[in-house]
This record gives C-alpha cells, structure tokens and sequence, in this order.
C-alpha cells in the first residue's frame, strides 16, 4: 500500500550541460525559502560522479562543497535529495555494482542528506547476458536495486524512483498495455515514488486524467519531473513564461512536482515564483473543498495573475548590481561579511551551526511563506563557510563532461538542436565582463529624462543612431524579454502578432512592389503595415541596448546569447521588410517560390506536425528561427549558426536598403579600406572617387535594388552589392558604365612601370570581365562584400550576405557566385561559413582570383 507523504513541491537540477555553481544553488535555496517551495534535487546529467562516473566516491574537496550545500538547503528550510543515476553501464546482478552504489550513498548520506532517488532515464533497455540469467525483464532488474538501497538506507520518507519508461509516448506499446511500467508498479515497493513527466517527455499539458491514468499502472500516484521550462535540448531557445498547464487540482492527485528548469539560473526566476503560487493555490484548492474533482474555488491558479506578481518582484531583482554567477560587488560582500554569524563548515569538515533538518511531516513541508530580507538573498555566498570558499574551484556540479547544452533533456529522449548559432555557451561566467562594462564605468549615475524615454520608443530614421539607455529595466522591458521567450509550444501575444505581421507583409508584398497595379489603398496599408513592424523591431532592439547597459551582470550573462540571437535576426528580417517596398519583380521572376516556405510559421501555439503534437525539439529556434524560416533564403541552416561575442558588448548596427543619399558616405569608406593598398596620398585629391568608382559605382548605378548598407555608431561601415542577372548587369557596365568611366578617368600614357593608381584606372579600359556561361547557368547572380577585415568574423558581414541573399531569392534567382583573392583568408573563411564552395572549373576574370558559389 503507497504511503502518504506530505506533497514534495520544488525544483530539480536534472539538466544535461554545464552544472550550476554553489553560489547559484545557495541563492536558489533562498528564492525556494521565500516562496515555499520545500525540495531540492541535486542531479545534474553532467556532474561525472552523477552519471557516467557514479561508482566513484568524492573527494575531500567535493566532500565538503556536497557537506555545505547539504546544510545550506537544510538552513532555507528546503529538503536535499540526491540522485544518481547508475543505469547506463551497472550490471544488476553484480554484488560489487551494488556495494559500490551502497557505499557512494552511505557517503552522501554522511553528509546529512536524508533524501535520495535512482534514475533510470534515457538508457537502453538491453541486459547483459548475467543480468538476462538472473533476471525474467529489465524491469525485475531495476526494481531488485532500488528496493536493496530503500531498504539499506533505512527506508527514507523520500527515495525517488526514475524509469526508463517515464512518459506516455515512450511506453511500449501503450501507457495502459506497458509490462515494463506493470512489473515496476507491482514490484517496487509502496514507500518509493515513481517519476513521471506526462504524455511527453515535454508535456504541453497534464491533466487530472491522464495522471489518473498513469496511477492505475503504477498503482500509486505519480511525482511529476517537469520539463516545461527547461532549454537543455535547444541552445537557441530560453523559457521566461508562467508555470502554465497544469491544473492546480494535481496537488491533491500527485504525490509531488519538480520543475526542471533552464540551464541559465537567472532565467527561471519566473517561471519558479509561478510554480510557488500554483503551489499555493492547490494547497488552497486542497484543503478549502477537499480536493474533489471539479469544484476548484476562486482560488484556482491563474498564469497571468501569477506571472504578474511575479514580474513585480523580479523588476526589484534584475536591477541590483550583481557580478556574473552571482558574485557580490566587493562593497556589498564586505558588508554582508561583518553581519554574518559563524561559519556553516567548520576546519574539520563537520557542518555546524545548522540548523535542525527540516522533517518530511506535513507542517514542515507547507510553503513558509517567510518573507526574505534582501541581504540575505545578497548574502547567499556567504552561507559557504571560508573553507569552502577556498577550496579548489572544483564544485560537484561542474564535474561536467562538457561544457554545452546537449540533449536529450534529462529524464528525457533524445532531440538536440544543431541548427544553433550560439552552441558554444557563455560558460565561463566568471571571467570579466568585457567591453560593455568598461563602458558603463563612465556612464553611471547618468539619469535619463522622461523625454529620453519617449525617444527612446520610436522608430529609428535611417541611419540614425539609437539613444544608449543607462536606466533601470522596467515593468514593461521585462515583460517585452517575456513575450520574446515565453514557453516551448506558445509564443507571448506580441511575439506571436510580430509573426503574423511579417507573414503578411511578404505575402502581400505585391501591394508595393516594382510594377504594382494595385490600388493605391492596398499600398498605403502595407506602407502603414511595414513601419509598424519596423517600430516593433526598434523596440526590441532597444530593450537589448538597455538590458545590455544593466548592472545586473548575472543576469546579463544567462540571457544576453539569447537576446542577441532574435536582435541580430530581426536586424536582417527589419532589412528585408525595407527591400520589399518597391524592389520585387513580381511578374518577372518567380516569386511565389520561395513564398510557400511558410509552414513553420504560428500564430501563438506551435505547430501540428503530421496532425499528431510532437515533442518541442523539432521546432527549431524559437523566435529567431521562424523568423528565419520565413526569410527566403531556408536552403541551409549554417547561415544563422552565428555564435555571439564572447563577452556581452553595447555596440549597435543597422542595415538597410542602399539610398541614393548614403553614396557618399559609401565612397568615402571605400577609399578607406582600399586606400592603403591602392593609391599614393598626394593622389587622393586628384581622384577622390576613383576607388568608390572601382568597387562600388557599377553596382549601385545599375543594380542599386541590390546593395544593402551596414552603419554602426561611428557611420557607414560596410555594405554589400550584386546583381541579379550577371549577364545583363555585365552588358549595362559595357553600354553605359564603363564609357562613362573611360570619359572620366584618362587612359594613362605610360604602359609599364604603372602606380597603383593608374592601374586602378586602367581597369576601366581594359577587356571588360565576363564569365562562362557554364557558371552564369547555376549561378546567374552576383555578390561582392565590402567590410573591414575586423568584422568579417563577426555577425555583422554575415547578416549583410543573408540580406542580399534573401533579396536575390526573393526576386527568383537560384544561386549566386563571387571572386575572391585567394590571398585573402578572412573573406575565404567568412563565405565558406555562409555556405559558398570554391568552384575549381570556373575561371575568375581577374588575376589571382578563386570563383565561390553558393545555390540559394
């Protein structure tokens, strides 16, 4: 008969990636106390001795660090558990496999850890022939171990059981037709919980009945793993939405939930105050109407209501001045330091003074309700004693195998997320805080007026520089980073209206285009349209230029990859809005082509894949990558594989369409990039355009739709040019262009012995270029990049050549060519990474030139 146990509520770090640090657990530990939520489990799939090397015993060092976050739980009220997951390489019918699993937890339970469960998630289900002798099944083998540690650790009100088969769509061959979830219902003993994640391994909802349904096989109620927010199988995705899904009438049916939640710490202050208030509500639910099914009272849980309250703590939390990992300033440490009583560890290694371990009786369990005093929250590191301050940074959790997210999420199935521009994460949150914090040491203490702030929300001009914001994050900033990010199968209301929007802008981008015949209403309205949505990205934009400028650099740290990944896609998306107006030769090229590339887009809630739900890995990217499935250009992933800066920098960019005003400025950075190489000083004067004229002057006098301008803070910088038809473009220069330079630079006299210069305008009168018509079949349009070297490594150049990209497929083409020096590696490199191959057949018009192509 199952036990009853009081209802386990809390969190569980069973993440695949980078563990957190001890100062992250012991601030958890106190938002858990504030809150009320009462359990802990400690296993992160990348902590070696966990996982891969769980026969091992820990150190002297990890001993201590285990010793102290054991007692720091205990101290916040706040129940440690502590799994290990031995399945993917024991042999059950081993004696020395099991004495070895007996001595690593009598060691863990040395350290006043009184709680603990066994994982047998995502491993096969195959024996190896001595455990098939000793055992009829896999599952007779699982539950003979966890009953022999129940039993041996003396029968703990918490042991914790994970199966292999923990949720609907991984039971063969149906949830109620299961052996394997039979045999574990029958044979496990009743004092054990068993783990379960819902329908999926990320389940959308869970409801009374399906739980009903599961208890029946199990024969007792389930303890729910949730893996609504948690991000470890999609590096481009983070979850900041309300704890949503769940009908707050489960507290009375389960016997517990565990949130497991995103791998950035700072990410899941949302979404674990609302699992607190859901909690609560049930509580409320529970005890007001006895739990009876269907008579929840007004007291049900409601995510908005929740997220609400939320927010309003949390705008107090993302504004105090905080070091990545939640290192205090060196004032506020020193502060908390001489108010904070005896150490937690003392020289030998014993824990004291603690306090009494909080029991499992119901009253002890119940959310505190305490409130949290805020020096105490800033003094979580401190609740480590000065021994383990000085340890050896080496804390159990970052034992990793690697420092990355990988999947499948844990426990869960397999489904990573390779089209990832940001797969190497900013791990190391304890190094500096780059360039942007530099800055800000000379921007503190500016105020910002309320005049500032109304500027700050409308649209850029073009060419205009953003204001930097310094202020605090508002209500309405965060409740923006929300709406970006907000849950696996549901985008927030406005990130949701930002899609529909972009999906109607190109759908009816006919309304504007090159030879519109429409009525000028429908033009208006898609003018109207497009600005709108170009305000909405400004908006965005802005909120990472001031999230970006905020003293909090904790939370800076966890989020920025993300917030730059969707500023970065709607810089590019914001662009090719712009090109729409005017640009698309609808009747001419096919345009409709790309125009049903759409499927992946929603409109609030994720797509249905083949009429069945599906799990949230095969959505890829969030956001940012429905955005860029709409963009044009889908043929390949790796052109958003951009990873961010290492250290989180302010710098802003914009591009936009070439303007016949912007010339100017565009050749006047050309004579900077190339002046060095090409033309003496006291020539400069003489020929002020003749570099902007080589490079630049044909394409944006005969393919001006094509050239897209890159501006940051200091002006023009970059841009990139092309043409659609090659052959054509090429008979324009011949007509009309080149006559045109030959006119205006005289063939010089001399033949040999040329300067720079005078070679540059022999280019004018030489054999106009041309190419075979064997490359021009394939790859009938061109492209050229203008940039300095610096930023042809960076997003910047990158997010140039996908605009024009995306204009050329846009307006039918099939595949683009360029010649680059083979001397030149940084161009080499950065077109390979977009996807360009060197095309050894076809011959480059000028010397030492290699030809590049890329099908679009």
């Amino acid at each position: 008969m199952e036990k009853t146990l009081p209802f386990i509520c809390g969190i569980v770090e069973g993440f695949y990636g980078r563990p957190w640090s001890m100062e992250q657990r012991m601030v958890l530990f106190k938002w858990m106390q504030r809150w009320g939520l009462n359990v802990y489990m400690y296993g992160p799939k990348d902590d070696l001795k966990h996982r891969l090397l769980w026969r091992e015993m820990y150190s002297a060092e990890e001993s201590v660090q285990l010793k102290a976050l054991v007692s720091g739980a205990q101290e916040c009220g706040v129940e440690f558990v502590y799994a290990i997951s031995p399945g993917q390489d024991i042999t059950f019918s081993s004696s020395c496999d099991l004495t070895l699993l007996k001595q690593k937890l009598r060691q863990v339970k040395g350290f006043g850890c009184m709680a603990f469960a066994i994982l047998f998630d995502d491993i096969d289900h195959t024996m190896c022939p001595s455990d098939k002798e000793t055992f009829s099944s896999f599952a007779h083998a699982q539950t003979s171990v966890a009953n022999e540690i129940y039993r041996y650790l003396g029968e703990p009100p918490i042991f914790l059981f994970c199966p292999t088969e923990y949720c609907s769509s991984l039971c063969y061959p149906s949830l109620s037709k299961s052996y394997y979830l039979k045999v574990i219902g029958n044979e496990l003993q009743p004092g054990i919980g068993i783990i379960w994640t819902g329908s999926t391994v990320i389940s959308k909802e869970i409801t009374p009945e399906s739980v009903e349904e599961v208890q029946v096989v199990i024969k007792r109620r389930p303890l729910i793993w949730d893996n609504l927010h948690a991000n470890d199988y999609a590096q481009r995705r983070v979850f900041l939405g309300p704890y949503k899904g769940r009908a707050s009438s489960l507290v009375s049916k389960l016997h517990g939930l565990l949130l497991n939640p995103n791998c950035e710490l700072e990410a899941n202050y949302l979404p674990i105050h609302t699992l607190a208030t859901w909690y609560r509500c049930g509580l409320r639910t529970t005890q007001s109407d006895g739990g009876e099914k269907g008579t929840e009272s007004h007291q049900s849980y409601c995510p908005n209501e929740a997220l609400n309250l939320a927010l309003a703590d949390w705008v107090k939390e993302v504004n105090r001045p905080l070091r990545p990992s939640r290192q205090l300033l060196k004032d506020e440490k020193e502060g908390q330091r001489r108010s904070r009583p005896s150490d937690v560890v003392s020289q030998n290694g014993d824990v004291g003074p603690r306090t009494e371990k909080p029991s499992t009786s119901t009253s002890n369990l119940l959310p505190q309700g305490s409130p949290l005093n805020e020096p105490e929250l800033d003094g979580a590191k401190d609740s480590l004693s000065e021994e383990t301050l000085k340890a050896p940074k080496m804390d159990v959790g970052q034992l990793a195998v690697k420092n990355e997210k990988t999947s499948p999420l844990g426990p869960r199935d397999s489904g990573n997320d390779s089209t990832s521009p940001s797969s190497e994460k900013l791990n190391d949150e304890s190094t500096g805080t780059g360039d942007i914090d530099r800055q800000k040491s000379h921007g503190e203490g500016h105020e910002v007026t309320e005049q500032d702030r109304a500027k700050s929300e409308g649209c850029r001009f073009p060419l205009e520089k953003p204001p930097l914001q310094t202020d605090n994050l508002t209500l309405a900033n965060l409740r923006l980073m929300v709406d970006l990010f907000y849950l696996p199968y549901e985008h927030g209301e406005e990130t949701a209206g930002l899609l529909r929007e972009f999906h109607w802008l190109k759908t009816n981008s006919d309304f504007v285009s090159a030879n519109a015949k429409m009525e000028l209403k429908k033009g208006e309205e898609w003018r109207v349209r497009a600005s709108a949505f170009q305000l909405a990205c400004d908006r965005i934009d802005q909120l990472f230029q001031q999230f970006m400028s905020s003293s909090n650099r904790a939370i800076v740290y966890d989020l920025y990859p993300y917030l730059w990944d969707i500023r970065n896609t709607l810089v590019v998306t914001k662009a090719f809005v712009m090109w729409l107006d005017g640009r698309i030769e609808r009747d001419t090229y096919s345009f409709n082509s790309w125009m049903n590339c759409f499927q992946w887009c929603r409109t609030g809630s994720a797509p249905v894949v083949l009429g069945a739900e599906g799990e949230t890995w095969i959505y890829r990217g969030g956001i940012a990558g429905e955005f860029q499935m709409m963009l044009p250009v889908t043929s390949s992933n790796d052109l958003f594989n951009q990873p961010p800066p290492l250290f989180p920098t302010l710098k802003t960019y914009t591009i936009q369409p070439f303007l016949q005003e912007n010339k100017k400025a565009l050749y006047a950075m050309c004579r900077e990039l190339h002046s060095a190489k090409f033309q003496e000083k006291d020539q400069a004067n003489v020929y002020p355009d003749l570099i902007g004229d080589r490079f630049l002057g044909h394409f944006l006098a005969l393919s001006p739709d094509y050239c897209f301008v890159l501006e940051d803070e200091d002006g023009v910088c970059g841009c990139v040019s092309g043409a659609l038809e090659v052959r054509s473009f090429l008979k324009g220069c011949e007509a009309a262009w080149f006559p045109a330079m030959q006119e205006k630079y005289s063939k010089p006299t001399a033949l040999h012995n040329l300067t720079p210069t005078q070679e540059m305008i022999m280019f004018f009168h030489n054999k106009n270029p041309s190419f075979p018509d064997s490359l021009l079949y394939h790859f009938p349009s061109l492209l050229q990049l203008n940039a300095p070297p610096h930023m042809l490594d960076s997003s910047e150049a990158r997010n140039l050549v996908i605009c024009l990209m995306s204009a050329l497929k846009a307006n039918g083409s099939q595949g683009v060519f360029c010649e680059l020096k083979a001397s030149d590696k940084e161009q080499l490199e950065l077109h390979v990474s977009l996807g360009f191959l060197e095309l050894p057949g076809a011959e480059a018009s000028a010397p030492g030139a290699v030809i590049f192509g890329r099908f679009l």
